[in-house]
């Protein structure tokens, strides 16, 4: 359980970090629900060069190889759950580094995930 455990928090890092970067990519591209099909034809053209949508990308694929490793080891019963404290990490990063609002309502849900995230993780016989 332990290197299910390290290889998930790495993977959720990587793939926290990746959409840091793929939200701030897009935000820099504009608002594509009020583009019309040309605009956002362009937008995709432009994506394929911005250097935040690519590194977001990568770290997506870090993480999706990563969470193939576990699946390949763990119960998904155990895996899929373990991906719930992304939550923590995407929050933290977003309130730290996109500035955005988390508030305590916010954090007390993820809290309530992450409880559910334990007993499940401790009913675990692995």
């Amino acid at each position: 359980m332990l290197k299910t455990l390290v290889v998930m928090l790495i993977a959720i890092t990587a793939g926290a970090v990746g959409d840091i970067f793929l939200t701030q990519g897009m935000k820099s591209s504009g608002d594509l629900s009020s583009m019309g099909l040309r605009e956002i034809f362009d937008t995709v053209i432009k994506a394929l060069t911005n250097w935040r949508l690519i590194l977001g990308t990568a770290m997506q694929a870090v993480y999706f190889g990563l969470w193939l490793a576990v699946l390949s080891w763990e119960d998904l019963s155990v895996a899929l759950p373990l991906q719930a404290l992304s939550y923590i990490v995407v929050a933290f990063l977003a309130q730290w580094y996109l500035g955005e609002n988390v508030s305590p309502m916010r954090w007390a849900g993820i809290g309530l995930v992450c409880a559910g995230v334990v007993m499940i993780t401790k009913s675990s016989g692995s």
